[in-house]
């Protein structure tokens, strides 16, 4: 048990940080290869979005590391107060941040740009990302679990929103 759980840690956890990696490295690429795509990757809204969905993708990677940690030593609690307390302050300052977002949102809807698309999509896959993490789950792996989704008609909540509470 403790083995599975071990290796669905890790997986989480290094999925998170490569997609965080290979994010970054496609941006820079398009950047330094495609003269088009500077308005939408340097544009204030799109790469405030970007950086967002960076941040949030580093913070899952770190928690299922933790979680990975806990369970190579066989220790499946809620993770230590202080790491629950570092979480609760990335919780307020995504809210702030998204909130900030939801600004930029309304002024490029308002100043409508050519790169407003791009901004609104990795907006609202930065805020998919943190209500993932932070409330409810969004993502189903494994077949059991769509199987429970799909008979309770409910989304479970998610890990860290269990231990936060």
């Amino acid at each position: 048990m403790y083995q599975k759980l071990t290796n669905k840690f890790f997986k989480l956890f290094t999925g998170e940080l490569a997609a965080t990696i290979m994010f970054a490295g496609v941006w820079l690429m398009f950047l330094s290869i495609h003269e088009w795509t500077k308005p939408y990757l340097t544009s204030i809204a799109p790469f405030f979005a970007f950086l967002l969905l960076e941040f949030l993708l580093v913070q899952g990677s770190y928690y299922w590391y933790l979680k990975w940690r806990q369970a190579k030593s066989r220790d499946l609690s809620v993770l230590p107060e202080y790491h629950l307390k570092v979480f609760r302050g990335l919780k307020i300052m995504n809210l702030l941040l998204l909130g900030v977002g939801f600004v930029l949102v309304i002024y490029e809807l308002i100043n409508y740009s050519d790169e407003f698309y791009w901004f609104l999509f990795l907006y609202l896959f930065a805020l998919a990302e943190y209500i993932n993490y932070y409330h409810v789950r969004l993502s189903y792996q494994t077949t059991e679990e769509l199987k429970g989704f799909i008979r309770h008609k409910k989304f479970s909540r998610s890990k860290l929103a269990q231990e936060l509470k």
